[in-house]
């Protein structure tokens, strides 16, 4: 396996020192050494991929060098457009190094969501004439892949993109933070759907929360009829449940959302507001981090998230850190939309399972449930 340090160390001799870009678990223990490393004027970690290439533009066009974005490839969908209309030779001619972790690489196991994206991966990098190498299990493999990108970077000024196949590097542990709050994500999860009315429809968001919410009700034997997990598509959460929520107004909907997502695409909150359902609650788990990428921090601890929420004209809104608050808030009758922020711990059960149904069961299921033929 290629050593987080070693690689670091290369792209520092080869002049490439400013990153930027979202976390991924392939890439998570990279990402931890550099958060770990890098001072934060040279590390920033954005709010989705396309605000990187945008961020790595600036870079470049202040100093002349070649910035690193670094994404999972499921952020390819967000960068297309900055990429093609900005970065492109054709363009502004922007030297970048793109580090890609490939998720759904072709006969490598992993979560539906993932298939696709990484089978047709290689194929949309094509059409965006976008050249790319492969970064395998061992350094020198990832030296050769490295020096043929820059030296392609170097000749045509245009972005060029390395994919990181599934562990490829080695472990790297960020440097924990101990956190003095009572509350799991999952504590949160689990006080919030025990206070809902029972025809009420939760929509998760993607990642540890939705996996969480799955065996919450499997604990409580309730069935997961009333939940649509949002497996991909991160940061859309909210937007699925506002659809839901417009068009089914007598029924109570919550999005559970996490930091990371909400940040994502932080437009999604003023669009809530502005529509003004009476029936919608926003309730968004902070817990600082891209938990279920390897724990790097994000803004939304050095950020009023309730003053942002306010400001785009939720009609309450609040901020609590113990169950017995939560609670005493979704039992209250709260005027809506309304969002509430749940801080909570890092962290999550090393012994969490994944939903035993597929995407489409999950669909199929919630919709019949919308549908008024489940309780």
């Amino acid at each position: 396996m290629i050593e987080p340090q070693e690689f670091y160390t290369e792209l520092q001799r080869a002049g490439v020192s400013f990153f930027t870009g979202v976390p991924d678990s392939l890439l998570k223990s990279f990402c931890a050494y550099v958060t770990d490393t890098m001072p934060s004027e040279q590390h920033i970690i954005a709010a989705n991929e396309g605000g990187a290439v945008g961020i790595a533009l600036g870079y470049h066009m202040a100093t002349g060098q070649v910035p690193l974005v670094y994404m999972q490839n499921s952020g390819l969908g967000n960068i297309v457009n900055p990429l093609l209309s900005l970065a492109d030779r054709e363009v502004y001619a922007t030297p970048m190094l793109l580090l890609i972790g490939w998720r759904g690489q072709p006969g490598v196991k992993d979560e539906p969501q993932h298939v696709k994206q990484g089978r047709v991966m290689c194929a949309m990098l094509d059409a965006m004439e976008i050249p790319f190498a492969n970064i395998g299990h061992d350094g020198a493999s990832a030296k050769a892949a490295l020096d043929g990108a820059l030296k392609y970077i170097s000749e045509h000024n245009a972005p060029y993109a390395l994919l990181v196949e599934k562990g490829a590097f080695a472990d790297y542990k960020l440097a924990g933070t101990v956190e003095d709050l009572p509350m799991t994500r999952e504590d949160a999860i689990k006080a919030v759907i025990s206070t809902l009315p029972i025809d009420a429809a939760v929509v998760g968001t993607t990642g540890m929360a939705s996996r969480e919410l799955f065996e919450a009700r499997a604990h409580k034997g309730t069935g997961h009829h009333r939940d649509f997990l949002t497996v991909g598509g991160m940061g859309h959460a909210s937007q699925i449940a506002l659809g839901i929520a417009l068009n089914q107004p007598d029924r109570t909907v919550v999005c559970l959302d996490g930091d990371g997502a909400a940040l994502m695409h932080m437009g999604a909150m003023a669009i809530i507001a502005n529509q003004a359902p009476d029936n919608f609650i926003h309730v968004v788990i902070n817990n600082g981090v891209h938990g279920s990428v390897g724990g790097q921090p994000t803004v939304a601890r050095d950020i009023t998230m309730t003053s942002i929420a306010e400001g785009c004209g939720y009609r309450a809104v609040h901020s609590v850190d113990t169950e017995a608050a939560l609670v005493a808030l979704l039992g209250g009758g709260l005027p809506c939309p309304a969002f509430i922020e749940v801080n909570v711990k890092q962290g999550y059960r090393a012994d969490l399972g994944r939903p035993t149904s597929s995407p489409q069961e999950n669909k199929a299921e919630f919709m019949r449930f919308l549908k008024g033929s489940q309780n």
